[in-house]
């Protein structure tokens, strides 16, 4: 058996192996990079879609902190985006999670402008049921749009912020209520969090993306449910819990 051509192959081989890793390698880094700043371009896209033309003139996935409410903005840790003009205020516009969706928790992107009204509400991420539940997402249906752009805690009041079925004042969709109840709630709640926080959301530092959720000077977590914030919470988890536990059995029209 003649070896050194054998062992001529081998080598050929190795080298094509190791230079087929090192391609992959470098097409992985390079797509990573691009994948990235395509996602990046695609967030800001969504936050200046909710903010007055124009007034964004900082970069709001810069100037970010994290906080923590899980009563209101339900997780343990939320992102905040600051939206600025110079240096005036233009919005905050948070990251809530609406744990209580018909089919699973929801991810919503909610600007909350400096006069307190909310300049839209986008959904990042849901499971719901397709031709139902699906409609708040606004390539589906202009419901989260009409429903809560230019609304607040004032308009309507707080005992409002609910879906026509339980005696609010917003729509819910034919065939599907467990939905837009839900998210109806987070986005009050998130009000809510804006309301106790003020302007201490702008005088924050931006975050450190590998810190530990913002705490106040004593030590807690920013947030947490006031006396009146509170009851609501529980009030919402109870209302749900049935429905729940039992969504296999039920229509979305609880």
């Amino acid at each position: 058996m003649k070896k050194v051509p054998v062992l001529v192959a081998a080598l050929i081989l190795g080298g094509f192996a190791v230079g087929g890793v090192g391609l992959v390698a470098v097409t992985h880094a390079m797509t990573d990079s691009r994948i990235a700043e395509n996602q990046r371009e695609a967030m800001l896209a969504k936050l200046r879609s909710i903010v007055p033309a124009g007034r964004v003139q900082n970069d709001p996935l810069a100037d970010s902190i994290t906080v923590s409410d899980p009563a209101l903005l339900g997780a343990a840790a939320t992102e905040v985006y600051r939206v600025r003009d110079g240096e005036q205020p233009v919005a905050v516009i948070l990251k809530p999670v609406v744990p209580d969706g018909y089919a699973g928790p929801i991810r919503l992107l909610v600007s909350v402008l400096a006069d307190g009204t909310l300049g839209g509400v986008r959904v990042l991420e849901h499971h719901e049921t397709p031709g139902l539940g699906d409609k708040i997402d606004e390539r589906k249906d202009d419901w989260i749009i009409e429903q809560f752009t230019n609304k607040s805690l004032n308009d309507p009041t707080p005992d409002k912020w609910h879906v026509k079925r339980d005696g609010g004042e917003f729509d819910q969709f034919t065939g599907a209520t467990i939905t837009p109840r839900s998210v109806v709630h987070a986005v009050r709640n998130t009000l809510l969090f804006v309301q106790q926080q003020g302007d201490r959301l702008y005088s924050m530092p931006a975050a450190n993306p590998d810190a530990d959720p913002v705490v106040d000077p004593t030590g807690s977590p920013i947030g947490g449910p006031t006396a009146d914030a509170a009851p609501y919470a529980d009030d919402h988890a109870g209302a749900h819990a049935g429905a729940h536990a039992s969504l296999a059995m039920q229509p979305e029209t609880s």
